[in-house]
């Protein structure tokens, strides 16, 4: 036993041996070495030294990469003993573009301890740069997004490297090295996709003629696609139909499009999301996949479905319609696929006016004609079709293609009638027909009305005028009627109560609403007399007055007022009202606008001021609602001093139309008068005011007085200046001249003549009978007479026999006629048919009549003789 043993033990050895040269290498290693490369890929394949045949464990081969004598990879290749004398293979991706640099692989084998001389190894030089232009490497090579790439430049002989850079990408994370003088490297990360086709890398180097050249590449950088949801159908039972959601670009372009195949065929138009496969379907659950690949990577989509349940079908054909009325419409078709007739069909009519849409459903096996009810009379229609299947429905047909028709005329609906009270008239109105409303061309409206006692009235009103005005006994109710007709004949009536007139509604006070986007929310109170719901009506508070409403069902208390016809700016008055089985009940009334605007500037038309002491009040005209483009809750009164200093006094009274300023000094004061609204302060009206002393007022007073009078006195002067001879007869006439008849008075000359004096003694009438007779003449008197105090001469017709007494005498000269008026009144009268007065006398025509003047031509008639008191003494009469 002992000798087998030793026997084996050394027939070992001798075998073990044998796989060693005779330096004791150990000689089973690889051999037949072939080196390829692609791109960046290098692929190494060998085969085992026969003397591999004796080892009996695992055998290892070892590689080693080296780029420019640096190592930059190392792997190990296991081959189990079964797989010796086999060919081997290897393959390597190196990160640096084989053209940058030399790639050195060496191969060596390891059995347990022993390990094989690196027999074999394989320089791939680096490519050569005949060009004189830099050389950027790789070239149109496919990056994903956010991998690492390593670019090279390579340069000619001669030139100096510069720089080295890549477009659109950020140059924080960019590493620079250099395998040698002539070749330099950029590792970049690769987080941007090419926006266009591709991204170029730049290289720019100096050449011996101290110019810089440059050069570059492209590079792909993009996505692997990322397809998903796949789904698929059948339409006809005769094909397969997938659809599903394309992923995001994969910016790779026609570099590396992505490409798809379904049960192993290609899709032409993968790339919309769709793809198509001719074969019968048939009841049973299968696997539908697609795959979808390029460059960076590839996807496999699987739907497993039984497509008897997946059944899209085509859309009904040649629908036409059979039969039509006023408000019915009957609606056939065609099937494409025959086996459709089979199957219970459920189909959606979609019938439209251009405005508005409705779609009704309808089942049935085969389903192939539908009747549609409720249309408008005299309408316009157009309607389409889709179908389904009823049972396991996968989806709807596409809509079949549109079908026109006009329903027959009809009646006009009845009519939506209002009223207005106006200027002491009922305005019965009513809302225009719309087209799908009148059912044809109204002609007329027809409106009645009566008391309870009364029989009706009747009268017409001829489209399109859409109201009419009463004048009605407001202590009356009175019942309205209001019908359309058009050719087919008339609607049915619309009635409306007009209520007795009601100090109630009156007496309603509006509330202020704010209009939001262009309309206003009303909410109310619930009425239990609402029992026909609500009415709603608006119309501007000022100016012309087209009212507009809208009807509300009992259950609603709140609704949204939206009208074209609304402007910013513009106050509204709105009221609700409770539409009752008998008059409709006013609830409550608003007013508001639907948007406020500034007020512009100048809204007060005058200001106007007034002092008080050191006050000053500032007041207005009350502003009218139509220049309120805004509520006005109070005003503010601004006042700059010539210092420009600003103090400022508001109220909150929108109906104030005063503000006072106090306690100013005296100066010059600005004052701005300004409307507070919503939406801001607005409305600005100015004026300037100078504040004076008391003393300078009361200066300026007495001022103004003294310049009046002597104004007034200049205007008295210039008017008796110029009216001197008016005047001077009216106020002191010329004093008419007495007169005698008699020659001894004739004789009396301007420059002889001397005064006629009455002895003031007792004298009998008879014999002052014999005192001649005087005429006046309107001349003045002569003004030597009045001066002479003592008389003494004789009578010039005679003596006396007693002597003459001195008589009494006056300085003031006073007219015969007065004189002899004055002796009249006396107790001893003159005969009065002796005295005589001119016309110009103050007696008139009441007194005596003047005798008839003889002209004396031989004496002077421009002196006629005064009457002087100095000259003539009044008789004394006997006392009784």
């Amino acid at each position: 036993m002992i000798t087998w043993l030793l026997l084996v033990s050394l027939f070992c050895n001798s075998e073990q041996d044998g796989n060693f040269k005779d330096n004791g290498v150990y000689r089973c290693g690889p051999q037949n070495m072939t080196l390829s490369t692609s791109d960046n890929i290098i692929l190494l394949t060998w085969q085992d030294d026969p003397l591999c045949m004796s080892v009996r464990e695992k055998l290892i081969y070892e590689l080693e990469v080296l780029i420019a004598d640096e190592l930059v990879h190392y792997e190990e290749v296991t081959v189990e003993p079964e797989q010796i004398r086999a060919t081997h293979s290897w393959n390597w991706s190196s990160h640096l573009a084989l053209e940058c640099a030399s790639h050195k692989l060496k191969l060596r084998s390891r059995s347990g301890n022993h390990t094989s001389q690196w027999e074999q190894e394989q320089t791939i030089p680096a490519g050569r740069n005949p060009s004189k232009r830099p050389e950027v490497y790789p070239r149109d090579k496919v990056f994903q997004v956010g991998s690492k790439a390593t670019f090279c430049c390579v340069l000619p002989m001669g030139q100096a490297f510069k720089n080295l850079y890549i477009s659109g990408h950020d140059s924080k994370n960019w590493e620079f090295s250099n395998i040698s003088t002539q070749v330099h490297t950029l590792t970049v990360d690769l987080n941007r996709a090419s926006k266009t086709s591709c991204t170029n890398i730049i290289c720019e180097a100096v050449n011996d003629k101290k110019k810089v050249v440059d050069n570059g590449a492209c590079a792909y950088i993009g996505y692997p696609p990322d397809d998903r949801d796949l789904t698929c159908e059948t339409r006809d039972f005769q094909s397969v139909d997938c659809i599903w959601k394309v992923g995001q670009d994969t910016h790779l372009g026609l570099k590396s499009p992505t490409t798809y195949e379904f049960l192993g065929r290609r899709c032409a138009e993968g790339y919309n999301g769709r793809c198509s496969h001719k074969m019968r379907v048939d009841y049973a659950m299968l696997n539908w996949t697609l795959t979808a690949q390029n460059q960076l990577g590839r996807v496999k989509l699987i739907d497993r479905a039984d497509l008897f349940h997946r059944v899209y079908m085509l859309a009904p054909q040649e629908v036409k319609v059979s039969a039509v009325n006023s408000s019915i419409v009957r609606l056939d078709w065609e099937w494409e696929v025959k086996l459709y007739e089979t199957l219970n069909i459920k189909c959606q009519v979609n019938i439209s006016d251009g405005e508005t849409h409705a779609v009704k459903e309808h089942i049935g096996d085969g389903l192939n004609s539908v009747a549609i009810n409720d249309l408008i009379p005299n309408w316009a229609y157009m309607v389409r079709i889709r179908c389904g299947t009823t049972q396991h429905f996968w989806k709807w047909s596409n809509w079949s293609s549109s079908v026109e028709f006009n329903t027959m005329g009809d009646v006009p609906d009845a009519l939506d009638i209002w009223m207005q009270e106006k200027d002491n008239q009922t305005i019965i109105t009513w809302k225009v027909p719309l087209a799908n409303q009148s059912h044809g061309d109204i002609i007329d409206y027809e409106i009645s009305w009566a008391q309870s006692s009364e029989r009706q009235v009747k009268a017409n009103v001829l489209h399109p005028k859409h109201s009419f005005a009463l004048s009605l006994d407001t202590m009356e109710e009175y019942a309205i009627s209001v019908i359309a007709r058009n050719q087919n004949g008339s609607s049915s009536p619309s009635t409306i109560i007009i209520p007795v007139l009601s100090t109630e509604s009156n007496g309603v006070k509006p509330t202020r609403i704010q209009g939001s986007n262009g309309g206003f929310n009303l909410s109310w109170s619930a009425s239990p007399l609402a029992s026909c719901g609500y009415i709603v009506d608006w119309c501007p508070t000022r100016g012309p007055c087209q009212i507009d409403w809208l009807r509300v069902p009992p259950s609603k208390t709140h609704v949204r007022i939206f009208s074209k016809n609304f402007r910013e700016g513009v106050r509204y008055l709105l009221s609700i009202h409770a539409c009752t089985q008998t008059a409709p009940l006013l609830l409550e009334k608003k007013e508001g606008y639907v948007k406020e605007k500034l007020i512009q500037d100048g809204l007060f038309k005058l200001l106007k001021w007034k002092p008080r002491d050191m006050d000053v009040e500032i007041s207005w005209d009350p502003v009218a609602i139509q220049e309120q483009p805004a509520f006005i809750h109070g005003y503010i009164l601004y006042c700059w001093d010539h210092n420009n200093s600003v103090t400022y006094i508001s109220t909150d009274d929108p109906q104030a139309t005063s503000l006072t300023a106090k306690n100013l000094q005296v100066s010059t004061y600005r004052f701005t008068v300004k409307a507070n609204t919503s939406v801001g302060e607005c409305g600005d009206t100015s004026i300037t005011v100078t504040l004076n002393s008391m003393t300078d007022n009361l200066i300026k007073a007495v001022g103004i007085t003294l310049i009046t009078i002597f104004v007034l006195l200049c205007l008295i002067v210039v008017l008796c200046y110029r009216n001197w001879e008016c005047i001077k007869l009216k106020v002191y006439p010329p004093i008419p001249m007495p007169v005698l008849k008699d020659k001894w008075m004739t004789t009396l000359t301007k420059q002889s003549s001397h005064p006629i004096f009455v002895e003031m003694s007792h004298h009998t009438e008879a014999e002052l009978t014999a005192i001649p007779e005087l005429h006046c003449k309107s001349e003045a008197p002569v003004k030597d007479y009045a001066d002479q105090e003592n008389i003494s001469s004789p009578s010039t017709h005679g003596s006396h026999d007693k002597p003459i007494e001195k008589p009494v005498t006056h300085s003031t000269t006073v007219p015969c006629q007065s004189l002899l008026l004055a002796l009249s009144s006396s107790r001893g009268h003159l005969n009065p048919s002796f005295i005589q007065t001119s016309p110009d006398s103050a007696g008139g025509s009441d007194g005596y009549k003047p005798q008839e003047q003889r002209l004396y031509p031989e004496e002077d008639t421009d002196n006629p003789l005064p009457c002087v008191l100095t000259y003539i003494s009044l008789p004394q009469l006997p006392s009784e």
